[in-house]
């Protein structure tokens, strides 16, 4: 039953039977389990009971049956976007910590996702938008939809009353839903987002913020130009984020030797008032393109993972059993 974002189960306090728990073992290997009174937590090495670790505070070190210690914490939400049920590519936490900035999202605000993917954006949005706001995301895939509903049901341990999600294109869907000039922010995960421009410009309040997250630079450029020449906003913003761990042992202090390096474009826009043209600040003419070029923007030409029936029917069954035994707290 949906609730107010404000009574989701708050991760705090001792551990409770149906918690997930993530328990970093030998050599910093991480599990995530599902606490359940009378059941243990199985490896080479020995068993470790649930019950060891029910009742127990945050950060505690719990001892399997041969001795080896566990170090227990509820996973942060950046532990669970990357280890949930999905069937489309998530969008990462640093991509998702960027949106929230550079996108504005404040608490009370309404905002608009397409398309939902697994969730993994969702949530940050729920948590940053408040009691106050309204997040409609929209998802053209009734499986991408039921995997995401039950990943943010397992993370907060309810459906929030302030989220909405509807099938469908967005082009189609959008002014059915929302009227015009009634959205603060829109952030848009889909292969072609040039093709609704003019549908997000109206749906947008003047001064509201568009954002579109592309994975490839004819993406990039295909979605700027679309934004400059529907004259409904002001010259876009674009820009990446690569974050590099470090090694830290004593004096022993360097870069890490893997990165987490391009996983998206981000590309920013203001929605300009209604009939009002953003100044020419910059001199440079206006770019031209050939038949080619724009063959390379075609949807078809960009690429798109395909997600077996199969497999989304088992993530389904995976993302909607852990949502199942959350609720049940």
């Amino acid at each position: 039953m949906s609730q107010p974002i404000s009574k989701a189960k708050l991760p705090t306090g001792p551990f409770r039977e149906g918690d997930r728990v993530q328990l970093t073992g030998p050599k910093g290997r991480l599990n995530t389990i599902t606490l359940r009174a009378g059941e243990k937590f199985g490896t080479h090495r020995g068993d470790l009971l649930h019950d060891d670790i029910i009742g127990k505070p945050e950060g505690s070190v719990i001892l399997n049956q041969t001795g080896i210690e566990y170090l227990a914490f509820r996973p942060l939400l950046s532990d669970f976007v990357l280890s949930m049920p999905r069937g489309a590519a998530i969008i990462y936490p640093k991509d998702s910590a960027q949106i929230i900035v550079m996108g504005d999202i404040f608490p009370g605000a309404r905002v608009v996702e397409a398309g939902v993917g697994s969730g993994g954006l969702s949530m940050y949005l729920l948590r940053a938008i408040g009691d106050m706001g309204t997040l409609d995301s929209f998802e053209r895939r009734e499986e991408f939809a039921e995997i995401a509903k039950a990943n943010v049901a397992t993370n907060l341990g309810i459906v929030p009353s302030s989220w909405n999600i509807h099938l469908g294109d967005l082009q189609q869907q959008l002014p059915i839903k929302k009227q015009a000039g009634s959205v603060d922010r829109i952030v848009l995960d889909m292969l072609a987002p040039w093709e609704c421009v003019e549908e997000c410009a109206n749906a947008l309040v003047p001064g509201g913020l568009i954002i579109g997250y592309v994975a490839t630079v004819t993406q990039l450029s295909r979605f700027a130009e679309a934004l400059k020449e529907s004259g409904h906003f002001n010259e876009p913003e674009a820009f990446e984020s690569m974050t590099r761990g470090w090694h830290l042992q004593g004096l022993a202090v360097r870069p890490e030797h893997r990165m987490i390096g391009h996983t998206g474009f981000l590309i920013t826009a203001r929605r300009m008032a209604p009939g009002s043209t953003a100044p020419n600040f910059k001199t440079k003419n206006k770019p031209e393109f050939s038949d080619e070029d724009l063959s390379a923007w075609n949807p078809d030409h960009l690429g798109e993972r395909k997600v077996s029936d199969k497999k989304l029917r088992k993530t389904i069954r995976s993302a909607e059993a852990a949502a199942e035994a959350r609720l049940e707290q």
